[in-house]
């Protein structure tokens, strides 16, 4: 694969955005060790053990399939219930450190003066419910208006390991920014709104040169997984997702070995979680961290200082956003989640209902400043 990515609109007004991106700088060097195992079970943290796995490439072996499937029981908040004293303290820990963003609103409204605020919000668990079957985790049209409303005042965009096309099936808001499969297939708003700076539309595909292969696993997933009972193979077009969700535990091992047995054919593809879902995508240096840099400079907010970027999102693909917004010292990551979880995000809410109360709380908020401006 040497030839570059550069992708223009299909759009017959105006010329896109393009992108060419070196393949030699975007392939990350896979360590080819496995994990050492003790009585078939990792002893390392969950956060170690997660990144040990999307790190070390794809392993022959028991000691990989272990490792995948502890980090299955992972992705799962409730598999391990802590005593209730324990949980408690637990949880109080770590709210101080990652308070509510709704009680904290103040501070963020704050340091958002003289500054744009550009909204990036994940789907599913943060404006959807977490639902068994991935095709109707269906938003509710309160929370449509919401996004919308938010919309009229921010730059808002949807980052989503889902296809890109699938998530705008969902949200059906065309003033957006969509990123779909973790930020590897971004297309600005088909419908002008005040907050788009741009008159260039924005289209970025930076693993286009991987769709013939992810097709490719997708079918042999799909085939091979038929024998697990409850799994779901999902085509998010750069990416593959394996859910688990409706799978009983008993079949874990069989599922990883399967997922494994096909993956191991593609050195070039890497495996990583999700919530209670294995997700397999280009060995890109590519994620949604990338693009959220990527959408704030296409705003005309790169290495600038009056912008304040607010991504709220719920699972651990969000991470990697997380961690550019508290590298950078600028803007807030907020995340979705009812239990304690190793984050990098600054606040938290528990649920997409809270969601939904931050998103009416910032746009009355604005509507009240612009108000106050007007007056003077």
């Amino acid at each position: 694969m040497t030839k570059q990515n550069v992708l223009v609109s299909e759009t017959k007004s105006g010329l896109a955005i393009t992108v060419a991106v070196s393949n030699t700088s975007l392939f990350s060097s896979a360590v080819q060790k496995p994990l050492t195992t003790q009585g078939g079970y990792i002893t390392i943290s969950r956060s170690k053990l997660l990144k040990t796995l999307e790190t070390s490439g794809v392993v022959t072996g028991t000691g990989r399939i272990n490792a995948w499937v502890d980090s299955m029981r992972a992705s799962s908040p409730t598999h391990v219930r802590p005593t209730p004293s324990l949980k408690n303290k637990e949880e109080g820990s770590w709210i101080l450190k990652h308070p509510s963003a709704l009680n904290m609103f103040e501070d963020i409204t704050n340091a958002s003066k003289g500054k744009q605020i550009v909204m990036f919000l994940d789907y599913d668990g943060t404006l959807s419910p977490i639902v068994d079957d991935p095709d109707r985790a269906f938003m509710s049209e309160s929370m449509r208006r919401a996004v919308r409303n938010a919309a009229r005042y921010f730059p808002t965009a949807i980052v989503s390991g889902r296809c890109r096309d699938k998530v705008y099936s969902f949200v059906r808001l065309a003033e957006l920014y969509y990123a779909g499969s973790h930020g590897m297939d971004i297309k600005g708003p088909t419908k002008s709104s005040k907050n788009n700076k741009r008159k260039q539309p924005v289209m970025f595909q930076p693993a286009s040169e991987f769709l013939p292969m992810i097709d490719e696993v997708y079918k042999a997933l799909l085939e091979k997984t038929k024998s697990v009972p409850g799994a779901k193979v999902e085509n998010n077009r750069f990416c593959v997702s394996v859910h688990f969700r409706c799978v009983d535990e008993k079949s874990w091992t069989t599922l990883a070995e399967q997922v494994r047995t096909v993956l191991k054919e593609y050195p070039k593809l890497r495996l990583t979680q999700g919530r209670k879902v294995l997700e397999i995508r280009p060995t890109i240096k590519w994620d949604k961290g990338k693009a959220l840099e990527f959408l704030l400079e296409s705003l005309g907010f790169a290495n600038q200082n009056n912008v304040l970027p607010l991504y709220i999102g719920d699972d651990r693909t969000d991470e990697d956003a997380f961690k550019v917004l508290r590298d950078r010292g600028q803007g807030f990551g907020i995340l979705v989640s009812k239990s304690p979880k190793d984050t990098n995000a600054s606040y938290s809410l528990q649920e997409p209902a809270e969601v939904m109360d931050f998103l009416h709380r910032l746009v009355e908020w604005k509507r009240l400043s612009l108000r106050g401006h007007s007056r003077v």
